[in-house]
């Protein structure tokens, strides 16, 4: 796929520093000028017409690949979490992993932090690495051993890899479908207490900062998680934390029909806990927001609530969601591309997630205001099983590029 120069002229640059007026130059693949430049001969032109030039988003936890979403959702490359099947605990899946995107979309695989996710022996993470593996995950579980846990944070540290958690403390949650609390109550539903993901958060902080690992939690949903988080970070620790649109979008109220789209993992909070996430996003303790994208086709939706598998299809909607947190005041543009590509590339080590000279030239043409309405039906999504089913959004991508290489679809 070989990159032609190219020059979008007329747009609003999206950068670390704010939005501003000027032009985006790529060369090679690379981004080769940005601001006050001009069209050279060759050059490929593209008039931007007033709309936003911004980095391609980078997501940082999704459970499948699944391109068209992506594309549509002006994703250019995401980091893949290791519950596949086969797991990713294998030099060989990873190294597959981390090819099959290619040449329009990139997959940055994250290994298995245990052989098959059990949670109980470490996996060959050093392979891994040298495979293509850009962090390492304990996939849908909390392990539940603190040993074990201690041993994979000094093992990621030595390599200098990102461990990437799930916060919910397992002898809590059990089977758990639901957050603790009114409506799981007069559903009947399975529940567990909102602490499980505090009580997981602490001792994983514990334990990183015993170890000297970096640790990223990829949901963090509840007020007393956050506070925690909160605290580490200001005594300095490697700690990061991300969340998805669902749970500063909806409370559990969205569950109260039985709704299986609604079925998350972790399970939708309290209105207080969702507020509590839209603070954390604005004021920093928030780093990552990413999609989570897992479709889930009527074979595992169509089920009654508690036996219904959870997961939602993201991919599409993230951009949008993060818009309505811009247009509410609570956060900037330049903070909106922070939270969906400039972080979560810092966190993968690629050079990509922002717009500067050097980086690669993943770059999407964004109308901020555009409205369109989530349609389950008509989603380029393997499955529609979206939460925001028949919600007007605003904020689509007219055109995007891999590498300086326009993508099709």
């Amino acid at each position: 796929m070989k990159a032609r120069s190219l020059i979008i002229t007329g747009g609003r640059l999206v950068l670390p520093d704010g939005v501003r007026p000027g032009a985006l130059r790529c060369v090679d693949g690379f981004i080769g000028g940005v601001g006050d430049v001009a069209p050279e001969d060759g050059d490929e032109v593209v008039d931007a017409r007033g709309a936003l030039i911004a980095p391609g988003l980078v997501d940082y936890g999704t459970f499948a690949i699944d391109k068209p979403a992506f594309h549509f959702g002006g994703i250019t490359r995401a980091a893949l979490m290791p519950d596949q099947n086969p797991p990713l605990d294998h030099p060989a899946r990873v190294r597959f992993a981390a090819q099959s995107g290619k040449p329009d979309f990139w997959v940055h695989p994250l290994a298995a932090a245990s052989v098959g996710l059990a949670g109980e022996q470490l996996a060959e993470l050093a392979l891994m690495r040298e495979a293509g593996a850009r962090g390492v995950a304990t996939g849908r579980r909390w392990i539940a051993d603190s040993g074990a846990m201690l041993r994979l944070l000094q093992y990621a540290a030595m390599l200098d890899m990102v461990v990437v958690t799930h916060a919910e403390d397992g002898g809590l949650a059990g089977n758990a479908v639901a957050t603790a609390g009114d409506i799981a109550t007069r559903l009947g539903l399975p529940s567990a207490p909102a602490e499980a993901e505090a009580l997981a958060v602490a001792r994983d902080i514990a334990l990183a900062e015993l170890a000297g690992a970096r640790l990223h939690f990829r949901q963090v949903t509840t007020r007393a998680a956050l506070d925690l988080v909160r605290g580490a970070k200001a005594r300095g620790l490697p700690v990061t934390a991300g969340v998805t649109p669902a749970h500063f979008m909806l409370s559990d109220l969205a569950t109260k029909d039985f709704r299986t789209f609604a079925r998350l993992s972790p399970p939708l909070r309290s209105e207080a806990d969702r507020q509590a996430v839209i603070a954390a996003i604005g004021d920093g303790t928030i780093d990552v927001i990413a999609s989570g994208h897992d479709p889930r086709g009527p074979e595992d939706k169509r089920l009654p609530f508690a036996d219904a598998a959870p997961g939602m299809a993201g991919a599409e909607t993230l951009l949008p969601c993060v818009m309505t947190l811009v247009r509410d005041g609570v956060i900037g543009l330049e903070r909106a591309f922070d939270l969906l590509a400039r972080k979560p590339a810092q966190l993968l080590g690629v050079g990509a997630g922002e717009l500067r000279i050097g980086a690669e030239a993943d770059v999407a043409l964004i109308d901020p205001d555009k409205p369109w309405i989530v349609d389950s039906n008509r989603m380029a999504a393997a499955a529609g099983n979206t939460p925001f089913d028949r919600q007007p959004v605003q904020g689509r991508v007219l055109m995007l590029w891999k590498g300086g290489v326009k993508v099709d679809g």
